[in-house]
């Protein structure tokens, strides 16, 4: 069994960003709020820590100045270290080129980072999947198949609009992937790639050489895709609780599933525990006339008013008479008097202005953008 201290961890910082153009404008997708206190990047970054990966490294493109800070030096995860621990990859750029295109592109300008890691393994991670993941049975998995490449995968229903931005897997009774789509126009219940990969090393690097020396940049359609018959690519079912984050609806109901006990104890769950940077706040404030249920409340929170079924980050206030009902508030909010928030998803430091009411559905959150006043 291959030993995880052995394994190297890379984690794309800004794929999927097209999908989540409201929330990524200024930010990488692994810098996107979650769950009242954490970010995505937390879940692949605590997933590899919890399982004996020492060390990490994270693929920037742009807009991760927010993903340095929450990082630091990688304490909070027990990867501040002398040997492996947690490294910012910026984009490579090499001349006449641009910043990369795809994943392949990316690896390649990680390229001498991956050479000098010397592990025997390397999982490929993306920060738009909110699971809590044990990566051992994984790699373990990887061995004992003989897989050039392990494609982690669920099993769900999806309509087309989200197929359409899916890597979608047929595998056999043996766990092999005999077919693979890339962003097909189906719908119905499928296997889809959760872009958590599992390969050797050397392998990768050979796989890197090469597609560089044929301009290949895209994973999905030039690997997966191109190549599913010259290697054995073998896919491991994740089964239990995922949600892949690729567009507003499903970040929404993401957070929402953090407000079902059994979903929550499952994914912040204290034996693999989510770790996120840890900040200096007082406990949130509860006013004699506050009135809050079903909600995730962070720290350093005012509530004066009514709070239902809502998840508020690190010092929002909501004031007398206000009303935040089914909505994601972001740090720094201030609902004022008899203002009220219905259905909606607010980035960082909007004020909502005493007695107005922003109103949407489940299915169509309204979003207010950062630093908004309304």
């Amino acid at each position: 069994m291959a030993s995880m201290a052995n394994v190297l961890g890379l984690i794309f910082a800004n794929m999927h960003e097209a999908n989540l153009p409201e929330l990524t404008k200024g930010r990488a997708m692994a810098s996107v709020p979650f769950g009242a206190r954490y970010r995505l990047i937390d879940f692949p970054l605590s997933n590899m820590v919890n399982s004996g990966i020492t060390q990490v490294g994270i693929i920037t493109k742009q807009n991760y100045y927010s993903l340095m800070n929450h990082l630091g030096m990688g304490s909070e995860w027990d990867l501040a270290r002398k040997t492996g621990g947690l490294h910012i990859l910026p984009p490579y750029r090499s001349e006449g080129s641009g910043i990369y295109r795809g994943r392949l592109e990316a690896l390649a300008g990680a390229a001498e980072f991956i050479r000098e890691s010397d592990a025997d393994y390397v999982v490929l991670a993306d920060s738009n999947v909110v699971a809590n993941m044990d990566l051992k049975p994984m790699v373990d998995f990887h061995e004992k198949s003989g897989a050039d490449i392990t494609c982690v995968y669920g099993r769900g229903i999806y309509s087309t609009e989200r197929a359409m931005t899916k890597t979608v897997l047929s595998i056999d009774e043996d766990n092999k992937v005999y077919d693979v789509l890339a962003r097909p126009a189906i719908s119905g219940e499928m296997n889809v790639a959760l872009d958590i990969f599992v390969m050797k090393r050397k392998f990768l690097e050979d796989l890197i050489r090469e597609s560089e020396c044929r301009g290949l940049y895209s994973f999905e359609t030039d690997i997966l895709l191109h190549k599913l018959h010259d290697y054995k690519i073998m896919g491991y079912r994740y089964e239990d609780y995922f949600e892949i984050i690729d567009n507003m609806k499903t970040y929404y109901k993401a957070n929402a599933d953090m407000m079902n006990r059994d979903i929550c104890h499952e994914v912040f769950n204290l034996e693999r525990p989510i770790y996120t940077k840890i900040r200096d706040v007082a406990p949130a404030k509860y006013g004699i006339d506050a009135n809050v249920k079903g909600s995730l409340i962070a720290d350093g929170c005012i509530i004066e008013g009514t709070v239902e079924n809502s998840i508020l980050f690190r010092g929002v206030v909501v004031q007398k008479g206000a009303v935040v009902k089914d909505s994601i508030v972001m740090q720094g909010t201030v609902v004022e008097e008899k203002a009220s928030f219905i259905n909606v998803i607010s980035d960082k430091d909007v004020t909502l202005t005493k007695n107005r009411v922003i109103t949407g559905s489940a299915d169509y959150p309204v979003f207010v953008s950062k630093g908004a006043s309304v």
